[in-house]
């Protein structure tokens, strides 16, 4: 096993997915608002940098979903981030249905002075005509269900399960247009790969799990050290291959993760190390951090 995450290119692009961009475009003129659904675990990597050229100057809400899996001290800085971009953002849980009701309250405030002009000119106001965009697995079907109060999208933890668009009716107030996820052909930055692949955004079969593994631990000793070592019973993590590769034995050692003969088995490892992470066993994670963006 030897130490090199440097040369992950991950390409991605299937012929639905172009097709979506197609009907993103041509949708957008039957809608008011756009709700771009984002990871609130990784604000940054899972906005789709289509996106902007799509929507244009169409009014936008930005929706952190799963936040309940999110380092909520991070979520309150990224919102802070966005409102300095002059984009208007707002937390939720879709899974377990916390923060629904901000969705339709801060869409009205975005589009008040809009309908506050149609009502001057004798319009009255209809509802909310929404389309939700995001790359696969941000959770938009699960939103969907949990704001039509019933399982009208498909629903999966497989990337790319939605396929068609729908309308999907909330209430008087709001008409959601379902889309398919859109995620970009390239990744030109392997450390959004990296931070997608390990939530769950990207199907492991396009990586390299023990490479995977060891972004996530070098990741967590830099941000989350902590947690690193009470999960794993640790002092230290080493900084050279030699000692990640202890590292590695270590956590094979610690979790049994041992081949028939005793030795260990690093497959196995990289595979625990990546779902204790994405299954919370170390806590509430954020992948990006405004400090970097701003550095940057």
């Amino acid at each position: 096993m030897k130490e090199d995450v440097s040369n992950m290119t991950i390409q991605w692009f299937p012929g639905h997915m172009a097709k979506a961009r197609r009907e993103v475009t041509e949708k957008l003129k039957l809608v008011d608002i756009v709700f771009e659904l984002i990871d609130a675990r990784l604000p940054l990597s899972s906005r789709n940098p289509m996106i902007d050229g799509v929507i244009h100057q169409k009014p936008r809400l930005l929706i952190l979903n799963k936040a309940d899996l999110a380092d909520k001290q991070e979520t309150t800085k990224w919102i802070q981030y966005f409102k300095t971009q002059g984009i208007e953002a707002i937390a939720i849980d879709s899974f377990n249905g916390q923060g629904l009701p901000a969705v339709t309250k801060k869409a009205k405030e975005i589009l008040a002075p809009k309908r506050e002009r149609m009502k001057q000119r004798g319009i009255r106001p209809g509802a909310i005509r929404a389309m939700i965009v995001g790359i696969p697995n941000v959770g938009k079907s699960t939103l969907i269900n949990r704001l039509a109060k019933k399982n009208v999208a498909k629903t999966g933890n497989t990337p790319g399960v939605t396929r068609a668009q729908q309308w999907i009716k909330y209430g008087k107030e709001l008409e959601l247009l379902d889309t398919p996820g859109i995620l970009w052909p390239k990744f030109e930055d392997k450390e959004a790969g990296y931070k997608l692949a390990l939530t769950g955004a990207i199907k492991d079969t396009l990586l390299n799990m023990d490479d995977l593994a060891l972004y996530g631990l070098r990741f967590l000793e830099k941000h989350y050290p902590n947690r690193l070592y009470e999960r794993y019973e640790l002092t230290t993590v080493g900084s050279n291959p030699d000692e990640i590769i202890s590292l590695f034995a270590h956590i094979g050692k610690h979790r049994n993760a041992l081949t028939t003969g005793g030795e260990i088995d690093y497959d196995k490892v990289s595979e625990i190390v990546v779902r204790d992470i994405r299954s919370e066993l170390l806590g509430t994670l954020t992948f990006d951090f405004t400090e970097e963006v701003l550095e940057d």
